[in-house]
């Protein structure tokens, strides 16, 4: 399931962005309208606060392990599912999650964008 033009590509540009702490990059990914539901609180955080947050440096990813990546595709739309183990400072406060999440991607102008993305917390692992 290897497709170097795809969502696949966005998949891994889009962590490696939050792990460099790239907000340039993040921008070219996520789509103006992007919404992610946070992994701890369930919240909704649109892509300015997103940036917001990873600029100023109170987000920072310190580790991103991604496996088991599911891709399903639907013309101009590829829904990825997957499993992260991430550790990451808020502030001061160290912070360290396993997850499942879906990511949303669709296809504008030739580039795939993150259009939503979901986490939920690994219970009891």
């Amino acid at each position: 399931m290897k497709d170097e033009s795809g969502p696949l590509t966005a998949e891994r540009s889009f962590f490696e962005a939050l792990l460099a702490g790239n907000v340039e990059k993040l921008k070219e990914i996520l789509a103006d309208d992007f919404i992610l539901i946070d992994v701890m609180s369930g919240s909704e955080i649109t892509k300015v606060a997103m940036l917001e947050v990873m600029g100023s440096g109170q987000l920072k990813f310190d580790a991103i392990e991604r496996g088991e990546p599911r891709v399903r595709s639907y013309g101009a739309t590829a829904v990825i599912t997957g499993r992260t183990q991430m550790k990451m400072r808020f502030g001061e406060a160290a912070i360290t999650t396993k997850s499942r999440y879906t990511h949303v991607y669709v296809e504008q102008a030739g580039q795939w964008r993150l259009v939503t993305a979901q986490g939920t917390q690994i219970a009891g692992e």
